[in-house]
């Protein structure tokens, strides 16, 4: 009886279900994302089987009038530069982007894309670096212009969670000592190594480069290459002229079994501008005017 009574129960609770599925398309008709088209409107089914409205968002009066001033075309990049600080109206200082799509596939050793660049008009930005040194060198270091130098301090610091440095410095023999705080320093991207500069054997010079416009220039996973170069208060020469030292450390990493085209596709941005596609055939002939 317990048994017939269960498989009673199971007949009714489908039929129940299968009244409710035929209610409710009735008033609209789901689709995999669970939205429906319900009287002409796109809708998304709500709870208990309401739906609700969405639009998509208008576009802003500022956005707008960018656009206008922006043509479908591929760009020199003295023309990308001028364009993009003529729009920039963001009430901070916007920073300049490179977005270069290379035709290489990172998964291959000899075609992950990894060094150092330093831009020679500078990063226009502050950046703070510490020093994992020898307590008695860490005044040295702090001459050198390190913010924070130190040892045992300094892992403590680390090993708390107190990140207060946008860049890592040490030296080979101390290389050990930090290895078993990669999973802190690792996610952030500041754990150091010697294929970003940051293993070094003169931490002195290191430190000044850094702080002089030195950047590290590396590939996604997907083989494009992000990095900024350049704030939009700098002139439009310097501007270019760190493009161009961009380019050619590109160009100089070059991996030795490409043997088709190197670069796919390039853009130029700024923080809150529009993305402006580079015309690859004058900026491979550096025709950048």
């Amino acid at each position: 009886m317990r048994v017939a009574s269960r498989a009673v129960l199971g007949v009714f609770a489908l039929s129940a279900c299968a009244l409710f599925l035929i209610s409710t398309s009735t008033h609209s008709q789901p689709d995999a994302l669970g939205l429906g088209v319900a009287g002409g409107a796109l809708t998304q089914t709500g709870v208990r089987g309401r739906s609700m409205q969405t639009h998509a968002k208008k576009p802003s009066r500022r956005f707008r009038a960018i656009m206008e001033k922006v043509e479908k075309k591929p760009y020199k990049a003295m023309e990308a530069i001028s364009l993009l600080k003529e729009v920039a109206s963001a009430k901070f200082r916007e920073t300049y982007e490179l977005h270069a799509n290379l035709n290489i596939d990172p998964r291959k050793a000899t075609q992950n894309l990894r060094t150092t660049v330093v831009l020679p008009k500078g990063t226009g930005k502050e950046v703070s670096v510490a020093v994992l040194c020898k307590d008695e060198d860490a005044k040295e270091m702090k001459a050198a212009g390190a913010d924070v130098a130190g040892f045992q301090d300094l892992i403590d610091d680390i090993g708390k969670g107190e990140l207060n440095f946008d860049r890592l410095i040490t030296t080979p023999d101390l290389m050990p000592q930090i290895a078993r705080l990669g999973r802190v320093l690792g996610p952030k991207g500041l754990m150091p190594s010697i294929k970003s500069g940051t293993v070094t054997t003169d931490p002195s010079a290191t430190i000044k480069e850094i702080k002089g416009g030195r950047l590290e220039l590396r590939a996604d996973r997907k083989g494009v290459v992000h990095i900024p170069f350049g704030k939009v208060d700098f002139s439009e020469e310097d501007l270019l002229e760190n493009l161009k030292a961009i380019q050619d450390a590109i160009e100089a990493n070059k991996p030795s079994d490409i043997k088709k085209v190197y670069w796919k596709s390039a853009y130029l941005t700024t923080s809150m501008g529009p993305g402006l596609q580079l015309d690859l055939s004058a900026f491979n002939m550096k025709d950048y005017a």
